[in-house]
């Protein structure tokens, strides 16, 4: 008896908090933010508050990270490469 083939299962699409994320990482490597060593990032309308706290604060406990969080709403990420130090 042959063996059925299983449907090939689709990845997972990234959840709401993965989301926000990825949106924040992919600023922070781009060539211009790592030139300079710092963002600053508004959250989206469309971004759940409990995500993007949620985001921040892993940034924030990086090490060499600093998070400002600024008048308007947003926040500036900036940061030193270990060889600064």
């Amino acid at each position: 008896m042959a063996k059925a083939k299983k449907a090939p299962t689709l990845p997972k699409p990234p959840s709401p908090y993965e989301l926000v994320g990825l949106r924040v990482l992919k600023i922070i490597n781009s060539p211009s933010a790592q030139k300079a060593k710092s963002v600053i990032l508004t959250r989206l309308p469309e971004e759940a508050p409990e995500y993007w706290e949620g985001v921040l604060e892993e940034f924030g406990e990086a090490d060499n990270v600093t998070l400002d969080f600024l008048d308007d709403g947003s926040v500036e990420i900036s940061w030193v490469t270990p060889d600064e130090d």
